[in-house]
């Protein structure tokens, strides 16, 4: 098990707000006290200016340096800049180690699934799976599927892929709920399975069995994963039922996949994060 992190990502932080830094320190502290998996650190990978561009415009690159906030969620800091950049780096650190046959997990933050090719939006700043998934398709992959199972539609990261013939884009989330997308079905490669606040897990599990037959339909070279962690019945954001043991099972289900893979952390705000965090990683290895 490789994990890809930066332990910089921790140094910004607004007093009050869900998406702090203590999501990835007390998640550090559990994986190197634990003894079931054996893991790999890794760091970001340095990048291009075009790999952004392939993506994102030039002017929201250069708003990423420029004060103010960029909505009531979405705060500037100084360093944020570097902070998103890093998390770009991480996936694409991830996807060369998936391509080369290795379980990854990216665990970085800000996360990039709600950002837009010119918009930072709901705590993220830049899209980092839709630029690796561009990237792996500019670099040879044929075919990549995101699947995201953050309790919040990836909006961000559908607008990137829609309608690319070499993408596809499977979204599990509550609706309605933030951002207030991912009730149907967009364009002809984006397929979105809202779940009602609520739902209890034995409902819950199956939906996101039917994304996941949706997704081998395809037949993907590559899998990313966008792994949110507040589809949890304990997480502050949302009004869902997943227990520890779902997110077990889910790793288990995408390894099952025999495709190569990689995960990036999205969401996830409860106290309960490093354990939801370490029931997937052993799924994903068989442990």
């Amino acid at each position: 098990m490789k994990i890809i992190t930066d332990e910089h990502c921790i140094d910004y932080f607004r007093p009050g707000h869900p998406e702090r830094p203590a999501r990835i320190t007390r998640t550090l502290e559990k994986l190197r006290a634990q003894h079931e998996l054996t893991i790999k650190w890794a760091k970001p990978a340095a990048f291009e200016e075009a790999v952004l561009l392939r993506a994102h415009t030039a002017e929201h690159i250069a708003r990423l340096v420029k004060p103010g906030d960029f909505d009531a969620d979405t705060p500037f800091f100084p360093n944020i800049n570097v902070r998103a950049r890093a998390s770009v780096g991480a996936a694409l650190a991830a996807l060369k180690s998936a391509r080369a046959g290795e379980t990854v997990f990216g665990l970085m933050r800000p996360p990039g699934h709600h950002a837009t090719r010119n918009r930072a939006m709901g705590f993220c700043y830049l899209s980092n799976i839709a630029i690796a998934a561009l990237e792996a398709l500019a670099t040879g992959v044929k075919r990549v599927a995101v699947y995201d199972f953050d309790v919040h539609h990836g909006n961000g990261t559908e607008a990137f892929l829609i309608n690319n013939p070499g993408a596809a884009f499977h979204s599990i989330h509550q609706y309605p709920c933030y951002p207030g997308t991912g009730s149907r079905n967009v364009g002809n490669n984006c397929f979105n399975y809202p779940v009602a606040p609520q739902t209890p897990r034995a409902e819950y599990r199956p939906i996101l069995t039917s994304a996941l037959e949706q997704l081998q339909k395809f037949k993907p070279d590559l899998v990313a994963v966008s792994a949110g962690f507040d589809a949890y019945a304990r997480d502050p954001l949302a009004q869902e039922t997943l227990e520890t043991e779902d997110y077990y099972w889910l790793g288990q289900s995408l390894r099952k996949l025999g495709v190569p893979l990689f995960s990036l952390l999205e969401g996830g705000y409860s106290d309960d994060l490093p354990e939801l965090i370490f029931a997937y990683l052993r799924g994903l290895e068989g442990k």
